[in-house]
């Protein structure tokens, strides 16, 4: 199989030992970042056949057509795809791409991937740089993965021993400290028929608020605010989260909004493998953000690092006044408006504990070395058989300096459906200039913030 085949690029830093041992790395080492290591960690040379550039800082400066508050215009405008990979010739590419990506050319003779020029544009504050050299080498891990310690504002590991440490690294990449931004969703039929979801996020992250120390944060990493406000049948609902920061002494608080009992209640339930919010069952609680929540339901395996086609520089499907019909399309996003590049990725799997439960008994994690976010993941059911393929368009956004996503999409394999979230084109743009405080998440403040 393809898996055991992986080329194994740069080296592993270090060896794995148990989760609860990790600690940060010697000065000596730490003192790499920003010298043939990136300042997040990532290698900062090209590879030798001269298709991955080097890393030059990434996108420091918006394009001259940028305006604070509008959508982020595409950088790279002029750039064509070199590369065209459909379903005629992908195994030509497999050593590039998942068995995630391998299956939906073999579902749909409509998928496609464009492969554009390698456009290393992934940038961050510089004070999130600076913190992580220092995280590097005081950064502690809590028990089995369950948090961090003696770390701020910036990424933990960025010198990685074991998965852990790398999921760890995507938990705690910089996304702003305060957002408001529109998450609808659809999930086609197999035919492409859909109903858009209206859904309203705001998140409060203090912990990459500047100056703050874990002290600070009362041990809650993000407060997560999410309004559904259309369809009719679905609009009034409300979901709030307080994510913890060190989940063995305290576990992600939960609690949902109901307009028809009009009541706030508790709920223990929003976390793992149940259903996402309107999300007809092909979304998990834990699938947000690619992955979030506990780690302790699985073993995380660093597998190690490889070149691979990944989504990137997703611009075009970013733009403004896109409607949905634009985007969607029976089985897959419109391949128009996708582009993809060649990336080092780190590869983690994580296999199900013995003992504990998920629908899913392993999957494989694909983190992009620039930025540390998850761009792809595979899914494996009860029977270790490949069951959904997920995929991140990610941005560099210009407000501030910071690479996310702007579109998620998790793709049942057997079904033949998919659920699209983030789409805003018609809607403002994500606001990173929220104002906002811990007062606004708390479970009595939901009456107020405007629910019917």
């Amino acid at each position: 199989m393809q898996n055991r085949k992986l080329r194994l690029i740069g080296a592993i830093f270090g060896l794995s030992m148990a989760a609860g041992m990790q600690a940060g790395v010697p000065q000596a080492e730490a003192d790499r970042l920003g010298r043939d290591l990136t300042p997040l960690g990532g290698e900062k040379a090209g590879n030798k056949e001269g298709t991955i550039p080097a890393w030059d800082g990434g996108i420091t400066r918006p394009p001259a057509n940028y305006k604070l508050g509008d959508f982020h215009p595409d950088p790279f405008p002029g750039d064509k795809p070199g590369i065209q990979i459909t379903q005629a010739n992908y195994k030509d590419f497999a050593a590039k791409l998942s068995p995630g990506q391998q299956a939906m050319f073999a579902k749909y003779p409509s998928f496609r991937m464009d492969i554009y020029p390698t456009r290393r544009s992934a940038s961050f504050p510089q004070r999130i740089y600076d913190w992580t050299k220092r995280n590097a080498v005081s950064a502690k891990m809590i028990g089995q993965g369950a948090g961090v310690e003696d770390v701020a504002e910036g990424i933990p590991f960025p010198i990685p021993h074991d998965g852990y440490q790398v999921i760890w690294n995507h938990k705690l990449k910089f996304k702003g400290v305060a957002v408001r931004r529109w998450a609808n969703q659809a999930a086609p039929t197999a035919t492409g028929a859909f109903t858009p979801i209206r859904i309203r996020e705001e998140l409060l992250g203090l912990y990459w608020k500047q100056g703050n120390k874990i002290a600070d944060i009362n041990n809650v990493l993000t407060y997560f605010y999410q309004e559904v406000l259309a369809p009719a049948r679905l609009a009034g609902s409300v979901l709030l989260v307080h994510e913890t920061l060190n989940q063995e002494a305290q576990q992600r608080q939960a609690w949902v909004y109901n307009p028809g009992q009009r009541r706030v209640r508790k709920a223990p339930n929003v976390a793992y493998d149940n259903p996402g919010t309107a999300s007809d069952g092909l979304r998990t609680n834990d699938m947000t953000d690619m992955f979030n929540g506990a780690l302790d339901r699985f073993d995380w395996k660093l597998v190690g690092k490889r070149e691979m086609y990944i989504p990137y520089n997703n611009y075009k499907v970013h733009a403004k006044g896109l409607d949905y019909k634009d985007i969607l399309r029976p089985g897959h996003i419109n391949p128009d408006l996708m582009r993809y590049e060649l990336h080092r990725v780190w590869v983690v799997d994580a296999t199900l504990k013995q003992g504990f439960r998920h629908i899913n008994k392993r999957r494989t994690f694909f983190l992009d070395e620039d930025s540390w976010q998850i761009v792809m993941i595979d899914h494996y059911d009860s029977q270790n058989q490949l069951w959904r393929y997920s995929d991140a368009a990610t941005i560099n956004y210009y407000d501030q300096p910071m690479y996310w996503t702007t579109l998620e999409t998790h793709h049942d394999l057997k079904s033949g459906r998919y659920i699209t979230s983030g789409v805003d084109n018609m809607e403002q743009p994500v606001d990173f200039s929220l104002q906002t405080s811990p007062d606004k998440f708390s479970p009595q403040a939901l009456r107020g913030r405007g629910v019917r």
